[in-house]
């Protein structure tokens, strides 16, 4: 049978114009990616910094967006996988050619992550990755919060100068970059103002059983106990350290920052103190407003740090694209580098020329099985 060819005009500019308009419908909306933790053995960080993220898209596109145009949202969960960062990273800037990535919570997940952004010359704000590393990946890699260095500092200076602790030990993940930087600047800080660390105890992530670890802790007769890790296994650790009869405080990074930490770790954790970015009890109009803002969208939910993170990283985002005038990546990441005294939720974003913010800290004291604040430290 002869094949007839009178249609095929008509077809090709329908298919053209079905592309037109797709293309078309594509531009309305500015594309940002979103990679975290939603699922997985630490999704309440990614959840918290999602409901930061989603509520500031909303409030922006309510305003009416950037640039005349719709922020367009576009999330993936990592799972809390090695590895799953850097395979939802690619199919942001890929297949969906999102402009920016905002993400992670998690420093190894955000080194997963940031190589792919550097090279592909899109810029990545991580909300609460606070190992040094991350932005040294390269030029178009940020992040909102402060760095390890300074929790690290201001973790040590807490434990000689407020609790008079001159003899401590310190238990990390093997296996997690940000509890082996954290733990290093404790480390340099207190030696260096004459403090002892009598013991140094390691655990890989996942584990459940520390015994031999604070076996060894308990021998040394410590006054304080560092512990820079996630809240899964610090909270175990408080909990079986107790029941051995370590009664001493533990002292923690942002890590902790989870209300999972005192479902697992309940009145064992009483004592304890560690150091985050923000908190809800904090007086500062911005933070109050916050506060109501997200009880309001989210079920009368009171926000941690990583909310607020994700909230400031978004709208700092933004404002970026605002004065850049567009979404081109060389210029959106030099309107990024060049964010001074931005007014947010966590405190006021100046970037720096490693694309660091400068913040201080709040360090939240756990009382009767609740946390509360108990003092800013000042960078």
């Amino acid at each position: 049978m002869k094949r007839t060819t009178r249609h095929l005009p008509r077809l090709l500019a329908l298919a053209a114009a079905l592309l037109l308009g797709s293309c078309a419908k594509q531009s309305e909306t500015i594309k940002i990616g979103e990679y975290g933790s939603l699922t997985g053995k630490e999704a309440t960080f990614g959840q918290s910094s999602h409901k930061g993220i989603i509520m500031a898209f909303e409030e922006i596109n309510a305003a009416g967006g950037v640039l005349g145009k719709q922020l367009e949202l576009l999330s993936e969960d990592n799972q809390t996988r090695p590895g799953e960062s850097a395979t939802v990273a690619k199919k942001l800037l890929t297949r969906d050619k999102v402009v920016a990535l905002l993400g992670e919570v998690s420093s190894g997940r955000s080194l997963e992550a940031a190589p792919i952004a550097q090279s592909s010359k899109v810029p990545m704000i991580a909300p609460a990755a606070t190992n040094p590393r991350v932005t040294e990946v390269g030029d178009y890699i940020f992040r909102v919060c402060f760095i390890d260095d300074f929790q690290g500092t201001a973790m040590a200076n807490f434990a000689l100068n407020d609790l008079k602790a001159k003899n401590v030990a310190i238990i990390s993940s093997v296996s997690n970059a940000y509890s082996v930087g954290l733990a290093k600047y404790f480390r340099d800080t207190f030696e260096a103002a004459g403090g002892t660390i009598a013991v140094e105890q390691k655990y890989s992530e996942g584990d459940k059983d520390f015994r031999a670890q604070l076996t060894a802790v308990k021998a040394a007769n410590v006054e304080a106990v560092f512990l820079p890790g996630y809240y899964t296994e610090s909270a175990l650790i408080v909990r079986q350290a107790r029941e051995l009869g370590i009664n001493v405080p533990f002292l923690g990074g942002d890590g902790w920052e989870s209300d999972k930490l005192l479902e697992i770790g309940g009145a064992a954790l009483n004592g304890c103190f560690y150091s985050t970015h923000f908190s809800p009890e904090n007086q500062d109009p911005k933070v109050a407003e916050f506060v109501q803002k997200f009880k309001a969208r989210w079920n009368n939910e009171t926000p941690d740090a990583f909310a607020a993170l994700g909230y400031d990283a978004a709208l700092v985002l933004a404002d970026a694209i605002k004065r850049a005038g567009t979404t081109d990546g060389p210029a959106l990441r030099d309107a990024l580098a060049a964010t001074k005294d931005f007014p947010g939720a966590s405190g006021r974003t100046t970037i720096d020329a490693q694309r660091n913010a400068k913040k201080g800290a709040t360090i939240i004291a756990i009382r009767d099985a609740k946390l509360s604040f108990h003092k800013t430290v000042s960078p």
